[in-house]
């Protein structure tokens, strides 16, 4: 299904500015669903032939749907189009006409237009039309809470015809909550309580106010319950905010135990303030859950921050051990573990910085390429590259590879660039030269420069599984070479975690243009163990 955006750039001629404001108001529109108990429809008008596309829908959640198909994408014209004309033409809200039928389902049409104020608040032109339209199917006597909710629904919609609503957003705010089922509280303009549903009593209530709100000063009564002063404080200077045609951030209350959440909103119709709607919503078990998740992520940084240490420490006493030893074999051996310790280090000191159990994994593959080279015993100085991004790689999953990519970068330097080639006589530097004097002596050009020693690591992402190469321009593998039958320890380890650990597949082979390259193949989406049958 085409978005909002894609389908008014399709068929109107709508500024961008003009598709944002339908954006914010699609944003924010469930709060008047659910006040108006009706299906809110956003129109727009189609180039030049009188018909109107539906871009954006939304079904109220305290009352039952008129349309039981989705709307969105569908053009509509003719008499079916009157009362969206009227309101998109003269700019006022059409109430008038008679119920209209849906299949079985009977309906009453209401068209609001929509306007987008400019930046020094003159109101602009109708840009679209807001269709609300209500099941009448169960119409009956409405209660208090039903007139006080149309009430205030109408004030939203004139808004919306005005170009005040929806407010601007805050930084920060991602969603329109608290909803109008957890709890509403209109005041008039002097910041007084004349209407507050059940819900919002029974959420005051868990704030220590057992009386009912009706009659209070609902700034005043902020200050008096919020635990800390300060709080209290920017509560009520919230509830002052709306009052005065502001639209004041979201805020928490704290009290005995409890807290609450307020959204505060001006009641301007046709601009003259006449006070405030107040959403609140009772989140002191969200905040409880939010407070042992924040418990248990730092639990989890802590261990990850002692097992870096304690590794480091492992790899300091390997590294002690390697001085004290005099059999060349076994300090080589002591020194490849410490290498393989620090690799596993790395991740667990990333993790111990990260909120979660997954790490960003280019910076790992740096450092480890970088230690790479820095131990490699070879008489000239290797490069490393990364081609691609790894991207956030699980803490599973990044473990294991980043001991693989250790093994395979340590092998591309120390085995396809190994010292002898450049300083033994005949080596490979000797023979270049001598190839130069002798095509120097016929006259031919000399052979080109030999390229750099180099080791180039690639990723990417390819349906769901990541693929790796790690290529050299070194000497290559040797003619019989088999890495199933190879005895070197390093690749045991790398096929032993590759086939393993990660699922994958590992091959080795030449590269295209000499050298050696090793491709990775790993799936990134876990499947769930197997149950014991």
């Amino acid at each position: 299904m085409s978005t909002l955006r894609d389908l008014a750039e399709e068929h109107t001629r709508l500024r961008p500015a003009d598709i944002d404001h339908l954006h914010r108001i699609a944003g924010d529109w469930q709060l008047l669903s659910d006040l108006s108990f009706a299906d809110l429809l956003l129109w727009v008008p189609v180039d030049g032939d009188g018909t109107y596309l539906c871009v954006a829908q939304v079904r109220p959640t305290t009352a039952p749907t008129a349309y039981l198909d989705d709307q969105v994408g569908r053009i509509v014209g003719g008499p079916e189009v009157a009362h969206l004309e009227v309101a998109y033409r003269q700019g006022r809200i059409w109430r008038e006409g008679d119920p209209v039928w849906y299949g079985d389902v009977p309906a009453r049409h209401e068209a609001i237009p929509v306007r987008l104020r400019s930046a020094d608040g003159e109101t602009g032109e109708v840009v679209a039309v807001v269709g609300r339209d209500t099941n009448l199917s169960t119409a009956r006597t409405p209660s208090q809470l039903e007139l006080n909710y149309l009430t205030t629904a109408d004030d939203l919609a004139q808004m919306i015809a005005d170009g005040t609503f929806p407010p601007p957003r805050h930084p920060g705010e991602t969603t329109s909550a608290p909803r109008v089922g957890d709890g509403l509280v209109r005041l008039d303009a002097n910041g007084k309580v004349t209407y507050a549903s059940p819900n919002a009593q029974s959420a005051y209530r868990r704030l220590g106010y057992a009386s009912h709100l009706v009659g209070e000063d609902l700034a005043a009564l902020h200050r008096r319950l919020a635990g800390d002063p300060l709080e209290g404080t920017d509560a009520a200077n919230g509830i002052l905010a709306a009052l005065r045609g502001e639209a004041p951030p979201r805020r928490e209350i704290d009290a005995r135990g409890a807290t609450m959440l307020t959204r505060a909103l001006p009641l301007m119709p046709a601009g003259v303030p006449i006070g405030a709607l107040v959403l609140v919503r009772d989140i002191t078990e969200v905040r409880r859950r939010d407070r042992a998740l924040m418990t248990k992520d730092a639990t989890i940084r802590e261990i990850h921050h002692r097992v870096k240490n304690n590794l480091q420490t492992v790899a300091a006493l390997l590294r002690l051990q390697a001085r004290r030893v005099a059999m060349p074999e076994a300090r080589v051996a002591l020194e490849e573990s410490v290498r393989r310790v620090a690799s596993i280090a790395l991740v667990h000191e990333t993790l111990s910085m990260s909120s979660d159990e997954a790490v960003e994994f280019d910076g790992i593959v740096d450092r480890v390429a970088s230690a790479a080279t820095e131990v490699a015993a070879t008489e000239s100085t290797v490069g490393m590259r990364r081609r691609g991004s790894f991207g956030v790689l699980p803490a599973e999953i990044a473990t294991s590879l980043v001991m693989v990519l250790n093994e395979l970068l340590l092998n591309a330097v120390e085995h396809g660039f190994p010292p002898a080639e450049a300083a033994e006589p005949g080596g490979t530097a000797e023979k270049v030269e001598q190839a130069e004097q002798a095509e120097a002596a016929d006259g031919a050009e000399p052979p080109g420069p030999v390229a750099a020693p180099e080791v180039v690591v690639s990723a990417h992402r390819f349906r769901k599984q990541l693929h790796v190469s790690v290529t050299d321009n070194g000497r290559g593998l040797p003619p019989d070479f088999d890495a199933e039958q190879s005895g070197r320890l390093g690749l045991q380890i790398v096929r032993a975690l590759v086939t393993g650990e990660l699922r994958g597949t590992i091959e080795l082979r030449h590269g295209a243009e000499g050298g050696t390259e090793a491709v990775l193949v790993v799936p990134l989406a876990r499947s769930a163990p197997r149950s014991p049958s």
